[in-house]
């Protein structure tokens, strides 16, 4: 959840010519990114994510950034721009879009490509802007500049917007790859020239922050893909997220100097990796007969010439690679079979990986990651690049964004090296209200903004309680009592019935406390209890003192009591 702040009030109205900017998610977290700046009446939101639930948080989906703050007022949206096509950027656009569907959407081709294939299925036809990189574009009374960004994936933007209040750089995810393998540059040189115009707030990607240096070029990973291709004798898996386009490319050229086909594995990889070829970033290797077979043709082939790529990087349970560790997958992992894990370790999803590796480890294949190999590196820019940037914008304010709180405090740690002043850089959260007035940023005050979960079809309908609930459920299980009272006297006429389920108790033990209950009730009767409420609440006290006396646990007590 998120972290209130109650020394903050509601902020007032916002000051004239002043320009207001609250995040609404994707400060503290990894995930749920999505900004709203507020000048003259209007609003520009930047990203639209969502954060991916936690071992905490059972049956949940996805997570929304929190809408309420907007409830009233997405009239005054004039554009949603997005930076990049990841989920965590771009996986909330078709909640946002439910509430108004004709929020224009701006973004680079690809990014635009993958939220219209999410919408499609959401039913909604989006107002697309396509820009490029380098592209000014004038929305309402906003004047927004596009700046390719590296990322670690293709078409990555960086925006900034021009006001009468000033102006504001918000870099989206980067890094500063100098051999990217497209051969896209993050723009330096418009950085620069947007610091010697003057830069009166940047917000920058603070997910490295704590990392020293630079980072290593993807080019370095192709060598090291195809050392591990020439080592292994049966089949290789590799899983990667299912956007990133240049590891696909990658795996794609050393699978044909290898001599190996190529299945891709899993509906979103399928899905992107369609898009991306068609739109001309994803390029197949020319190859005899063709370098792509599916899935069932794959299953059929002897294992040396066989390359899945596949998704479950992060451990998700119903992913392909999960499993296949889990042994619930067409493809079996066999003794010998090769396994790369091409990705970074997003925060909280450790033991599930870690899980999966002993998994695929026990069944005797040989696991590549991060952690043994080049085959990873961050698409995000280290202290070294972020230092760079600070130095060549020269921003009169600064707040970080993206990252958890020790991301943000390391990136304002950087600012402040480079010289811009600490009552000039604040570390916000999600709620908190950030107003740049006069040139000067100073926090406002905080909006409603908690966790909106989504499980299946249900948006919001899922609270912290019954999320409590689920955990006692799974942890201790839960006990169910139905007794029958007559409606008058509140006797007991029939019963009680008990069930017990994960809970850790015989049929011994119920036989115990049913006696209990017998006299729990037969005392209230004597005192003219008759209330159902009442009687409910007194069954739950006496198997639940019963249960922890006995059991020192706390299972979840259901009771049902039947007038008749």
């Amino acid at each position: 959840m998120s972290h209130p702040h109650p020394e903050l009030a509601t902020p007032p109205p916002l000051a004239p010519g002043g320009l207001r900017v609250v995040a609404l998610g994707g400060l503290g977290e990894i995930g749920r990114n999505m900004t709203v700046f507020e000048h003259a009446g209007r609003l520009l939101v930047v990203d639209c994510g969502v954060l991916f639930p936690e071992d905490g948080q059972p049956g949940v989906d996805l997570i929304l950034p929190d809408f309420s703050a907007l409830e009233g007022r997405l009239h005054q949206i004039d554009a949603l721009v997005l930076t990049h096509g990841h989920e965590d950027h771009i996986g909330g656009v078709p909640y946002l879009l439910r509430r108004r569907a004709d929020i224009p959407l701006i973004g680079s081709p690809l990014t635009l490509a993958l939220v219209r294939s999410k919408l499609t299925e959401h039913r909604i036809t989006p107002v697309e802007v396509e820009v490029e990189a380098g592209a000014k574009r004038a929305f309402g009374l906003w004047e927004l500049e596009f700046l390719a960004v590296n990322h670690s994936i293709p078409d990555a933007l960086a925006v900034a917007i021009k006001s009468a209040a000033g102006l504001v750089l918000h870099t989206g995810d980067f890094k500063m790859d100098q051999l990217p393998l497209d051969g896209r540059l993050t723009d330096l040189a418009g950085f620069a020239r947007l610091g010697a115009a003057g830069v009166d707030l940047l917000m920058a990607d603070s997910t490295n922050a704590e990392v020293p240096g630079i980072v290593t070029s993807e080019r370095a990973i192709g060598p090291v893909l195809s050392e591990v291709f020439a080592a292994a004798a049966q089949r290789i898996i590799v899983s990667c997220f299912a956007s990133h386009v240049h590891r696909v490319q990658q795996v794609m050229d050393a699978a044909a100097q290898h001599g190996r086909k190529v299945a891709l594995v899993g509906r979103s990889m399928v899905k992107n990796m369609g898009i991306a070829r068609d739109l001309g970033y994803l390029k197949i290797p020319a190859v005899h007969g063709g370098l792509l077979v599916d899935l069932g043709e794959a299953e059929e082939m002897p294992p040396d010439q066989i390359v899945l790529i596949s998704t479950g990087s992060q451990g998700e349970p119903m992913s392909a690679l999960s499993r296949m560790a889990g042994r619930d997958h067409p493809i079996r992992i066999a003794e010998g079979d090769t396994v790369i894990l091409a990705s970074s370790l997003i925060p909280g999803n450790e033991s599930a990986v870690f899980r999966i590796i002993n998994d695929l480890t026990r069944l005797g294949a040989r696991v590549v990651h991060r952690e043994n190999a080049l085959v990873h590196v961050s698409g995000h820019a280290p202290a070294g690049e972020l230092l760079y940037v600070q130095n060549l914008v020269r921003p009169r304010n600064f707040i970080p964004v993206h990252g958890e709180w020790r991301h943000l405090k390391a990136h304002a740690d950087l600012a402040a090296l480079t010289g811009v002043p600490q009552r000039n850089i604040v570390i916000a959260e999600d709620g908190v209200v950030v107003d740049l007035i006069d040139g000067q940023i100073s926090v406002a005050g905080q909006v409603p903004c908690g966790y909106i979960y989504v499980d299946g079809l249900s948006v919001g309908e899922v609270t912290e309680a019954s999320l409590k609930d689920r955990l006692i459920l799974g942890e201790e299980g839960f006990i169910s009592v139905v007794v029958v009272v007559d409606s008058t006297s509140g006797k007991l006429v029939a019963g009680p019935e008990i069930h017990a389920r994960g809970s850790g108790i015989d049929d011994a033990g119920l036989a115990e406390v049913r006696q209990l209950i017998e006299e729990a009730l037969a005392g209230a009767a004597k005192e003219g209890i008759s209330e159902v409420h009442q009687l409910r609440q007194l069954v739950r006290r006496a198997v639940g003192r019963w249960v922890s006396d006995n059991y020192r646990r706390r299972p979840m007590i259901i009771p049902v009591v039947v007038e008749a």
